[in-house]
């Protein structure tokens, strides 16, 4: 059986979807599976080399994250099974019309709404309102992270009463590269000094990430330091923002190896998700964090609530609340609580949440699909 995986983004674009689609399909990969990714050439960056095919189409233009890529429909020619990363303008329409067309039948991840703070709002809004329905209720099976995100989400709002039908395939994690460790040092941080950890993108397209939230909530802590890793054209205002209200407490580091991010979760005290919107579906960073040892807090969202088990390895905070994020940090604060919490936690992941489970559980969802298409 021929699998092929069709996402918007791939590595080297490291971060959410796409990294999600690329442990998919290196799990089935080592697996034996016969499974390729049809994704777009990457905007800026060189492709890189995988053991899987991967085709890398031109793309004619994108909005935000979407490219269109006219010919995908050709690259998908012979496969057995397609496996949508969904949302994807463009990218879906041509998916859904190349498997009828071949007969060839669908899997539909849904891995968050489509939201957006810019000129694009009112596209995504018509596009989830029009298109998103029909397209998700001709898909042979739908997969979504979390039945909670579910239930609450377009997912829920554009195929009704089919969504009791969703089968929930978790993200996941590498225990063996995300593991405990010795803490590291960080420039302008004192050793010891308790840290707390924010990963993620800092660009418009991630307006919902909530760092200016935690920045907010930092400020009423003292001797605390906040270590923000990540990059986008946000980054500039979100660094003045913490000069202004942290001073030397606030550090901001750009993309950095995996080595270093696994190092920076080991020396946190916490790791905050701090989201205001349901654009954040679940968060890979709370998984990852857990992994290392290190607790979390994250905003009571759904799908983002279901990562964390409330007062035994993190906390919850309502969106956008500043006294509930820097009370439940605070929590968190504390060496000892911070270490028996990041334990069970790890124990969280070890039994859910590792890669090779969810592949596993993926497999299931491929066998069902096709012994009722076949």
């Amino acid at each position: 059986m021929k699998i092929a995986h069709v996402t918007a983004t791939f590595p080297p674009y490291w971060a959410g979807t796409g990294n999600v689609a690329y442990h998919h399909v290196n799990g089935l990969h080592q697996r034996g599976y016969d499974v390729e990714v049809v994704t777009a050439v990457p905007a800026g960056k060189e492709p890189l080399e995988f053991p899987f095919p991967v085709h890398y189409l031109p793309a004619v233009f994108r909005v935000g994250n979407a490219p269109l890529t006219p010919s995908m429909g050709r690259a998908l020619q012979g496969a057995d099974l397609i496996h949508l990363h969904y949302p994807y303008i463009f990218g879906a329409e041509l998916c859904f019309n190349t498997a009828r067309m071949t007969r060839t039948p669908i899997v539909v991840t849904y891995h968050n709404d489509l939201l957006s703070s810019d000129w694009k709002k009112p596209l995504f809004s018509l596009y989830s309102s029009v298109c998103q329905p029909w397209e998700l209720k001709r898909a042979d099976t739908l997969v979504a992270t979390s039945l909670d995100y579910a239930h609450n989400s377009g997912l829920h709002k554009s195929v009704g009463h089919r969504v009791s039908r969703v089968i929930e395939v978790p993200n996941g994690v590498d225990p063996n590269q995300f593991c405990p460790g010795p803490a590291a040092s960080w420039p302008g941080i004192p050793d010891g000094a308790p840290i707390v950890l924010f990963v993620g993108a800092m660009d418009t397209a991630h307006f919902f990430k909530g760092v200016p939230v935690l920045i907010d909530a930092l400020s009423r802590l003292e001797g605390v330091y906040g270590l923000f890793v990540g990059d986008g054209d946000l980054r500039p205002q979100f660094e003045k923002m913490a000069s202004e209200k942290l001073g030397n407490r606030a550090h901001f580091t750009r993309s950095i190896p995996l080595d270093r991010l696994i190092d920076a979760y080991r020396s946190a005290r916490v790791t905050v998700l701090p989201s205001t919107t349901q654009g954040e579906a679940f968060g890979v960073v709370l998984l990852e964090s857990l992994a290392c040892g290190t607790p979390v807090v994250a905003s009571n969202l759904p799908g983002v609530r279901t990562v964390v088990s409330e007062g035994k390895d993190g906390f919850l905070a309502e969106p956008g609340d500043v006294t509930e994020l820097a009370a439940a940090i605070e929590k968190c604060l504390d060496a000892e609580t911070s270490c028996r919490f990041g334990a069970a936690g790890r124990e969280k992941v070890l039994a859910k949440y590792s890669w090779d489970i969810v592949v596993s559980r993926l497999e299931s969802v491929y066998e069902e699909v096709v012994s009722r298409t076949g």
